[in-house]
C-alpha cells in the first residue's frame, strides 16, 4: 500500500500517539495508557468505542482465567454461543419482557446490519432500505411530487435527513413521510429503516425519544421494519445496556458489535423477532476466535448487566460530564460553543471548520489526556471515557480538559 494511502485512512487515534512523545502506546490499562517512555495518559477514546469496560480489565481478565481453568474446553465456538445466549436471555432480554432470537452473524458491525437487511428484504419482499445522515445536502420540501427514487443513495440504501438534520423548528419525521406517500405502490416502500440514536461517527447527533416513537409509528403504518444499529452506542454506552430502551421503541431487529465482548475481540450478533424468517448467518466454525470473543461476553454481561448498579453509576458519571461541559461552554457563551450527546459519549462543538477541536485535541494530549474528534470537519471533540472509570480519573481527566480548551480558546481570542 502506498504512504500517501495510509496517511489518507490512518485513525485519529493513530495521529494522536504519533503526536505524543513516543511514537506508539504501548500499554493499557484501565482508563491508562502507556507510551514506550513510560509516560501515561488518560483515556477518553476507549479506542473509539471499543472498549467500554477499559484497557485489559482486570475483572473480566480474572473471570476468564477461571473460566478456562475450570473448562479447558469453554471456547468452543457453539457452547460459547449457548451460554451468551443464556445471558443475553436471562440478564437482558427476560428482565424487559422481551422476545428475540439471537445470530451470531460474524465478526463486524458490517455483517451484523447486512444480515438484519436481508431478513428485512425476505420478510417484506421489498428492495430498499432506509439510514439517516445529517447530510447538509438535503432540503426540506413541501412537494409531495418528490418522487422516492430521487433521493440520494447507494445501492437499495435510501439517504434521510436525521432527526433535527434542518434545525428544531423543521419536521424530519414528515419530510419522510411525505416521501413513502409518493410511492404508488406498496412494494415500491422500504423493506426497514436503519437507525442509531447517536451518530457517534457524525458529529454526536442525539435524537428524541419522540422522533424515534414517531419512527416507530410511521415503520408500522407503512410496513417497514425497525432495525436498530447499536454497533457503535449500545452495550452501556448511552448509560443503558440498549441506547433506546428508555424510549419505550420496540425494535424488530437490533445489531449489536464493537464493545460486546469487553475486549475488543471482533464479533457481532443480531436480535431478531422470533416470527421474522431465518437468514443465512456466517457460521461459527470459520472464526477460530468466534468462541473466545462469545465467553468474554458472556462475562461482560454476567459482570456488569445481571441487575442496573452499573447502569446508575454510568448515568451518574454522564452527569458529571455533562455539567463540567455545560459550564464550561457557559464561560465562553460569546464563542458559539455547544455540547450534545448521552451517555458517556458527549461532544464539545465548536463553530465552524476552523480546526479549534483538532487544537484542543492536541493540546490535551500534550498534557495526558487522549481525545477524539468528528463531524464533518472535525468540529467537535469527543469524550468518550471507559464506562468503568473511576470518578477521581474521570475529573482529573475533565481538568486536564478544561485547561486545554481554556488554552486554545484564549490564543484564539
Amino acid at each position: 500500500m502506498e504512504p500517501s494511502i495510509l496517511e489518507r485512512v490512518q485513525s485519529h487515534v493513530r495521529d494522536f500517539a504519533h503526536s505524543a512523545d513516543a511514537s506508539l502506546f504501548t500499554r493499557g490499562y484501565g482508563s491508562i495508557l502507556a507510551d514506550a517512555c513510560g509516560r501515561q495518559y488518560i483515556d477518553f477514546s476507549s479506542a473509539a468505542g471499543a472498549l467500554n469496560y477499559g484497557h485489559d480489565n482486570p475483572l473480566l481478565m480474572q473471570m476468564l482465567r477461571r473460566r478456562l481453568q475450570d473448562d479447558s474446553s469453554a471456547t468452543c465456538p457453539s457452547r460459547a454461543m449457548k451460554r451468551f445466549c443464556e445471558a443475553m436471555d436471562g440478564y437482558l432480554l427476560k428482565p424487559r419482557g422481551w422476545e428475540y432470537e439471537v445470530h451470531y452473524t460474524g465478526t463486524t458491525a458490517a455483517a451484523s446490519v447486512e444480515a438484519a437487511l436481508r431478513i428485512a428484504k425476505q420478510a417484506t419482499g421489498r428492495k430498499s432500505v432506509v439510514s439517516f445522515t445529517r447530510c447538509d445536502a438535503f432540503r426540506a420540501s413541501s412537494s409531495t411530487a418528490v418522487v422516492w427514487a430521487a433521493n440520494t443513495g447507494v445501492g437499495d440504501t435510501v439517504f434521510m435527513p436525521y432527526d433535527g438534520s434542518f434545525g428544531p423548528d423543521v419536521d424530519t419525521m414528515a419530510y419522510l413521510e411525505r416521501q413513502l406517500e409518493s410511492c404508488r405502490k406498496p412494494e415500491e416502500k422500504p423493506a426497514a429503516v436503519v437507525v442509531e440514536t447517536v451518530l457517534g461517527e457524525g458529529g454526536i447527533n442525539v435524537l428524541s425519544w419522540r422522533w424515534l416513537r414517531d419512527l416507530e409509528a410511521l415503520c408500522r403504518r407503512h410496513g417497514m421494519l425497525l432495525i436498530m444499529d447499536e454497533t457503535i452506542v449500545g452495550c452501556g454506552r448511552t448509560g443503558r445496556f440498549f441506547s433506546f430502551e428508555a424510549s419505550g421503541v420496540q425494535a424488530d431487529m437490533i445489531a449489536m458489535s464493537r464493545s460486546l465482548s469487553g475486549f475488543g475481540l471482533p464479533v457481532s450478533v443480531l436480535l431478531s423477532r422470533p416470527d421474522l424468517p431465518a437468514a443465512r448467518y456466517q457460521a461459527l466454525a470459520a472464526h477460530r476466535r468466534a468462541g473466545l470473543a462469545l465467553l468474554t461476553a458472556e462475562h461482560v454481561l454476567e459482570a456488569y448487566w445481571a441487575d442496573d448498579s452499573f447502569a446508575v453509576h454510568v448515568r451518574r458519571k454522564e452527569r458529571l460530564v455533562r455539567d463540567w461541559l455545560e459550564n464550561l461552554v457557559q464561560g465562553y457563551s460569546h464563542l458559539g460553543l455547544g455540547v450534545r450527546g448521552r451517555g458517556l459519549i458527549q461532544g464539545l462543538v465548536t463553530p465552524g471548520p476552523r480546526g479549534m477541536a483538532t487544537d484542543m485535541a492536541s493540546a490535551a494530549l500534550a498534557n495526558g489526556l487522549v481525545t477524539l474528534t468528528t463531524g464533518a470537519h472535525d468540529e467537535v471533540l469527543k469524550i468518550q471515557p471507559a464506562l468503568t472509570i473511576e470518578e477521581d480519573l474521570l475529573v482529573q481527566g475533565l481538568e486536564i480538559l478544561d485547561r486545554a480548551v481554556t488554552r486554545v480558546l484564549e490564543n484564539r481570542s
